[in-house]
C-alpha cells in the first residue's frame, strides 16, 4: 500500500511564493509519474504539473508556465512544487497524484489528501 502526503500549503499575498511537498511512502518499487492537480471552489479538478520518470522535463498547465516549477528527489520519493508570482486565481486545494509500481509488481494510482493554498489580493 502506498500513501501520498502533501505539505506546504498556506496563506500568501499575491506575488508571493510557496513550496508544496509530496512524499510517497509504502511498498514502492518505482514512481512512474508524479503530478499535481488543483481544485478551486465550484470548479473541476485541473492538471497543474507532472514529471514522468525518464521522460525529460516536467509538463505544466499553460496557466502556471513560467511561474511554477516541479522537481523530484527520487531518493526521498518526494516531489516539490515551487510556486512563484502567485495570483488570486491560484487559490485552490492542491492534490498530489502518483502512478506507482509496488514491490509486489502491481501498478496503481494514488492521491494525497490535499493541501489548501490561499492567495490574497
Amino acid at each position: 500500500q502506498v500513501q501520498l502526503v502533501e505539505s506546504g500549503g498556506g496563506l500568501v499575498q499575491a506575488g508571493g511564493s510557496l513550496r508544496l511537498s509530496c512524499t510517497a511512502s509504502g511498498s514502492i518499487s518505482r514512481i512512474n509519474r508524479m503530478g499535481w492537480y488543483r481544485q478551486a471552489p465550484g470548479k473541476q479538478r485541473e492538471f497543474v504539473a507532472q514529471l514522468i520518470s525518464g521522460g525529460g522535463n516536467p509538463g505544466y498547465a499553460d496557466s502556471v508556465k513560467g511561474r511554477f516549477s516541479f522537481a523530484r528527489d527520487n531518493a526521498k520519493n518526494t516531489g516539490y512544487l515551487q510556486m512563484n508570482s502567485l495570483k488570486s486565481e491560484d487559490t485552490a486545494v492542491y492534490y498530489c497524484n502518483a502512478e506507482v509500481r509496488s514491490t509486489a509488481g502491481a501498478t496503481f494510482t494514488a492521491w494525497g489528501q490535499g493541501t489548501q493554498v490561499t492567495v490574497s489580493s
